[in-house]
């Protein structure tokens, strides 16, 4: 970015400017900005106003180009940002629940969050918020087994979809064949 605008302001915004510059129960910012165009106002070179502001040249040349568009009044109010970070794309989300749950790389047993960040191309922090939501913990399980079900997905969405969102006058009734044992170490599903 360079200087593209030559500050001029007129008397009235030379008063206004000098009086935000000496008063001390302004913000910093404030004082800051408004001797950012005061300076350039001098003719001074870009360079020396930066000197004398304790600034970086885009940072003068920012406020420069501000004053232009929105005058005293813009020096004063900051621009509005959106919040956070955007949020990562649709296809993501599933895209580390598929890799969560199909074979890891190499000998290890299970992905970590770290593996699965650089495979999929986004943070480690990300992966781990992904992983919360959907209460995923391949990292606690002494065995992780997967179906070879190709429509094992669809099975397992109508079968959530049931207890989500019962038919009307519907009762929804779970059944376990082996009610006395544990399925912790079956070998199949």
């Amino acid at each position: 970015m360079a200087q593209t605008v030559c500050v001029l302001p007129d008397a009235a915004d030379v008063t206004r400017l000098a009086a935000i510059a000496q008063d001390r129960s302004r913000p910093l910012k404030h004082i800051q900005r408004a001797r950012i165009v005061l300076l350039s106002a001098e003719r001074l070179s870009v360079q020396n106003v930066a000197r004398w502001a304790g600034v970086s040249r885009p940072a003068v040349w920012r406020w420069q180009q501000r004053y232009a568009e929105a005058g005293v009044e813009g020096l004063r109010r900051d621009k509005t940002r959106p919040p956070g970070t955007p949020s990562h794309p649709t296809v993501t989300v599933p895209e580390v629940l598929a890799l969560t749950c199909s074979e890891p790389p190499g000998e290890v047993t299970h992905w970590t969050g770290r593996a699965a960040a650089r495979a999929v191309g986004i943070s480690l922090r990300a992966v781990q918020r992904i992983w919360d939501a959907h209460r995923l913990q391949p990292h606690r399980l002494r065995t992780f087994k997967r179906s070879r079900d190709p429509a094992f997905a669809a099975k397992v969405e109508d079968v959530v979809g049931l207890y989500m969102n019962p038919p009307a006058h519907a009762v929804v009734l779970s059944i376990d064949e082996k009610s006395q044992i544990q399925a912790l170490e079956r070998t199949r599903p």
